[in-house]
């Protein structure tokens, strides 16, 4: 399917095509109008040739001895003779003529005036009442050849200047819908959460309707999303406080009852109500990654933030499992802390939580900002690996969790405009699953190790 043009390809090529066509004709009117002047002008120079001869020819015929004899007139030098003449009685015969003319091309007299054969022009005149009559022709192919070359020198100068002219227009267009490129790149520089309007005061008022259409577009879809994240995360806060008395409830009913079956149906109940206070909690935290702030105004360091966050989910996990890799040096990034919590913290349960029960999970925060999460455990095939990031997506069937976890990490990745990369195997390893995300933070120093 061939490709439609683009708008700045179709205003150029229109805009040359109609240049080029006035001026094809223009210059055909000009040609035209040139080739009637030029027309007039030899027959001016014709006329004036026979009536400045006529007088000299009388007076060389009148003062001859001998009466009805033809002269040749010699030529002086050799040059190009556009103009030939004869002079004749009124019986025709010639009394005196140019040293080139040619008899033959004088058609005979039939008055004063402009005629006109298949090769000459020829002007015919008379003195004396007519006695003395003569005739000066003119080749057409020397009028021919004269507008050929005006022509050639109007027309050959154009060759140079429709190429440039057509150049000049495409900057010209160019220039002009700059503007709209600029546009364009704005919008396509936006990710797909960024639903704020777009600049465009600098569109034309032509193209400005367009854009403000679009923004309005935009405003309204973002208006959608907001309603959306606002009912889930209103939605999911809601759902703590009778969640958290269900919870209780359930364990109440457990420590009064002393029927077994009871006592596991409240266990169940409670195990499922804890799932749902899990899903509420990733429900609020997927609200904030796609619609909170994300950024703080001044930078912060990233290492107290990702020791409380893996103190505190160490303390549910198997002593020494986890393993803390932080530089020495601050690792300073306009990350908002809480943001980097959710993070990391989803990071870690979910390496947890898939993990091998007895295998070590890393967690590195480099000095230039990369986060790495790798733990041990299966390995993850690549159609699996491709969507995990997918909301309520699982690694496998029987896997518990809300498939959330990933979702939430790709979502602030996405906002904060950098690449979520996820390894099954983990690097340098056989087995296992690492994450890898690079952080908004200065680039300093060496790592150092620590375990939890």
């Amino acid at each position: 399917m061939r490709r439609p043009l683009s708008l700045q390809a179709r205003l150029g090529i229109s805009l040359g095509l109609l240049l080029t066509l006035l001026w094809i004709a223009a210059a055909s009117i000009t040609g035209v109008m040139l080739r009637k002047e030029i027309n007039e002008v030899f027959d001016s120079a014709l006329q004036e040739t026979a009536q400045r001869l006529l007088p000299l020819a009388v007076t060389d015929i009148v003062d001859r001895e001998d009466d009805g004899t033809t002269q040749r007139l010699g030529a002086l030098s050799e040059h190009d003779e556009y103009f030939s003449y004869v002079v004749r009685d009124p019986d025709g015969r010639i009394l005196l003529q140019s040293h080139a003319a040619k008899p033959a091309v004088f058609p005979a007299y039939d008055g004063a005036g402009f005629r006109q054969t298949e090769s000459y022009r020829i002007y015919n005149d008379d003195a004396l009442k007519g006695s003395i009559r003569i005739s000066v022709a003119e080749p057409l192919s020397h009028r021919a050849t004269a507008l050929r070359e005006i022509a050639l020198a109007l027309g050959l100068p154009l060759l140079l200047v429709i190429p440039i002219a057509l150049l000049t227009i495409m900057l010209a267009v160019r220039a002009v819908l700059a503007p709209l490129r600029r546009f364009r790149a704005r919008l396509a520089a936006r990710s797909g959460r960024d639903l704020s309007d777009v600049p465009a005061n600098d569109l034309p008022p032509d193209i400005a309707p367009v854009a403000a259409t679009l923004n309005g577009v935009l405003a309204k879809l973002k208006a959608a999303f907001e309603a959306e994240r606002s009912f889930a995360s209103h939605a999911a806060h809601e759902l703590r406080t009778p969640l958290a008395g269900a919870i209780a409830q359930a364990q109440r009913l457990r420590g009064e009852t002393s029927d077994p079956a009871a006592a596991a149906r409240a266990a169940d109940i409670e195990a499922t109500l804890k799932r749902l206070t899990r899903l509420s909690e990733r429900l609020m935290q997927l609200a904030r990654a796609e619609g909170g702030r994300l950024r703080v105004d001044a930078p912060r360091d990233l290492r107290p933030a990702a020791r409380i966050v893996t103190e505190d989910t160490a303390r549910g996990a198997a002593p020494g499992r986890l393993a803390l890799n932080l530089p020495p040096q601050p690792v300073l990034s306009d990350l908002d802390p809480d943001a980097f919590g959710i993070l990391l913290r989803n990071l870690i349960e979910n390496a947890l939580r898939h993990g091998a029960q007895d295998g070590r999970i890393d967690v590195t925060l480099s000095p230039g900002g990369t986060l790495t999460v790798a733990n041990d455990g299966p390995v993850v095939p690549p159609e699996t690996l491709s969507r995990l990031t997918a909301r309520f997506e699982r690694g496998g069937a029987g896997n518990e969790g809300s498939g959330l976890g990933l979702a939430i990490v790709a979502a602030i990745a996405e906002r904060l405009g950098s690449k979520l990369i996820l390894r099954s195997p983990a690097t340098g390893r056989d087995t296992g699953f690492e994450v890898e995300l690079n952080l908004p933070a200065e680039p300093t120093g060496t790592a150092a190790h620590a375990s939890v």
